[in-house]
């Protein structure tokens, strides 16, 4: 189905009148006066939603993928800077401006629909505010570890706007409420694409998956993760339609998109699909890493030149176009195969091994490889947990999971190192930016970067 306009998907996700149609979304507000009808509170959320396609439009991949093994780069600035591991806080990655921007309009959301209607609809729309709120809030504590946690807007002189640092746990904390209370007042489905990029029950109990994860809360990634398997939404697509996760979007394995049209764009060309002029080709390391006769291998990237600079997982098989124009792509952030790939994490690590490598051969399948069992894995890999690891690198490589599954499973160091020297645990955390540090007087650096 052709991709509609971002702005109507999302009015017309919910029963209102047509002036809602008239209204701007929330930017730079007083939301003592704007948040008057029901009309203001859905604009008030797709600013929300609309913040958020700023916040990961570029960042998704140079915080997820940019530190990682799977990329190389011809380019400067912060492609080679995070390659190269020497990070300081001028470069472009270490602003969270937009994350924060984000949650600003989250928090107006918040606080004011309550005011504006009690009803079940209200709080389908706080539950968004809240999923969205907690999904930046959880880049934010895996990028920069400590962060400031704001749940309320700033109205008032009165308040204090030089927040400190808060310890990352009870940021966590703050994010598990946010995601639970969303799983359950979300609507479970809207139909159609907006189920994909609206945040639903299912997309908010696959994020409290990957926060479990990071947590190392394996029994409560389990749980959540069987709410996001047994939701009927959501099926593996067959190889043969692989590449449409991407290059189409709202597939029936996305569980949640950041959605762009031709107005409100990414950066998905410059980012992999440039040629020899793209910020990042794939390493060498990961061209050497597929198992022979995975499946997925002409479709991630160009395998038919001896150097490949093309990653074409995003625009298609062949894909020719070196235009540096920007892209109307979605950026999926969250897909079943994922949420499928932790849970067989989560159990190798309680070791439950036959349902982990049940899980793992279920992906295994789809990419047209053998079965792996535990005697087999070790051989290959080293342990199960291993195989997974590997198998993430590949069926989610370029889609900003790979740096964080490394720091998750405490082999960034182990991987990076001969790579690019990273050796001390103080540096896996991004530097905070110097705007940040100028403007905030209670902000201290990481200790890294000090």
């Amino acid at each position: 189905m052709k991709k509609l306009i971002l702005t109507i998907v999302l009015f017309s996700a919910f029963s209102c009148s047509e002036d809602i149609l008239d209204k701007n979304p929330v930017s730079s507000f007083s939301a003592q006066g704007f948040y008057q009808t029901t009309s203001d509170a859905q604009a008030g959320v797709y600013g929300v939603y609309e913040a958020a396609q700023s916040a990961f439009r570029t960042n998704f991949a140079y915080w997820g993928e940019g530190r990682a093994d799977a990329v190389n780069t011809n380019h400067s600035g912060d492609p080679l800077v995070l390659q190269q591991n020497t990070l300081s806080k001028t470069i472009n990655s270490a602003s969270w401006n937009n994350l924060y921007t984000t949650i600003s309009r989250a928090n107006y959301a918040i606080k004011y629909i309550p005011e504006v209607t009690s009803s079940e609809f209200g709080l389908k729309l706080i539950g968004q505010s809240r999923a969205l709120r907690a999904l930046c809030y959880f880049y934010a504590v895996r990028v920069w570890g400590d962060v400031p946690l704001i749940t309320e807007p700033y109205e008032s002189v009165e308040q204090d706007i030089f927040i400190a640092r808060t310890d990352q746990e009870l940021v966590l904390d703050q994010i598990v409420e946010d995601l639970i209370f969303a799983s359950e007042n979300c609507e479970d489905y809207y139909g159609g694409e907006r189920d994909r990029i609206l945040m639903t029950q299912g997309s908010a109990n696959a994020l409290l998956t990957q926060v479990y994860m990071w947590r190392k809360q394996y029994a409560n990634a389990i749980e959540s993760a069987e709410k996001v398997m047994d939701n009927s939404s959501y099926s593996l697509v067959a190889i043969s339609d692989w590449s449409s996760i991407f290059t189409s979007g709202y597939s029936n394995e996305s569980i949640f998109e950041v959605g762009y049209n031709a107005t409100q764009t990414n950066s998905l060309r410059v980012l992999y699909a440039l040629g020899s002029d793209s910020d990042y080709f794939p390493s060498e390391d990961f061209r050497n890493s597929f198992e022979d006769d995975d499946l997925r291998k002409d479709l991630i990237y160009d395998t038919t030149v001896e150097e490949p600079r093309k990653i074409w997982k995003f625009f298609g098989q062949g894909f020719n176009d070196e235009s540096a124009d920007p892209s109307e792509n979605n950026i999926v952030l969250v897909r079943l195969a994922d949420i499928i790939l932790l849970k067989a994490e989560a159990h190798s690590n309680l070791g439950e091994t036959e349902e982990a490598l049940t899980l793992l051969n279920v992906i295994r399948t789809r990419a047209g490889l053998p079965n792996l069992d535990e005697a087999t894995a070790i051989t290959m890999y080293g342990d199960v947990a291993s195989a997974i690891l590997h198998e993430r690198s590949i069926e989610l490589s370029f889609e900003g999971h790979r740096w964080f599954d490394l720091v998750r499973n405490g082999k960034a160091i182990e991987v990076m190192n001969p790579i690019n020297g990273l050796s001390e645990d103080a540096n896996l955390v991004w530097p905070i930016y110097e705007d940040a540090l100028n403007r905030n007087p209670s902000l201290e650096q990481n200790s890294f970067y000090q």
